[in-house]
């Protein structure tokens, strides 16, 4: 009986080959966040720039707009949740865009305190 029950771990520990751990592979280029903040910065209306417009302005960038369709409106959904863009027209993902400078001016001074080593801040008596 403990013979049969030694057996079994061994048996299974046979059947299931090591995995190798898939190696990730590197990222190139700039993000799609920052793609389209790129294009809507670069947007000289007032108003902001249109989905459509930020869509021809990655394509032309050479982004494969139609592939990574899904990719797009979730950065542009995420850079309205964090204020980096202010949706001026619409609804979601869809309508129009402009970038927002007061946000863009609180990340780079957040950005600049990370950067900042916490040696500056103490006191040194």
């Amino acid at each position: 009986m403990s013979s049969a029950v030694s057996a079994l771990p061994s048996a299974a520990q046979a059947k299931s080959p090591k995995k190798r751990a898939k190696s990730q592979r590197k990222k190139t280029g700039p993000t799609v966040s920052e793609l389209i903040l790129k294009a809507a910065s670069a947007s000289t209306e007032r108003g902001g720039v249109s989905l459509a417009a930020l869509k021809k302005a990655l394509k032309a960038g050479g982004y494969d707009v139609v592939k990574n369709k899904a990719r797009i409106l979730m950065a542009i959904r995420r850079l309205v949740a964090s204020k980096s863009l202010l949706r001026t027209k619409g609804i979601g993902a869809s309508g129009s865009f402009k970038l927002n400078k007061n946000a863009m001016w609180e990340i780079t001074i957040v950005m600049m305190m990370i950067s900042i080593p916490k040696s500056a801040f103490t006191a040194h008596y």
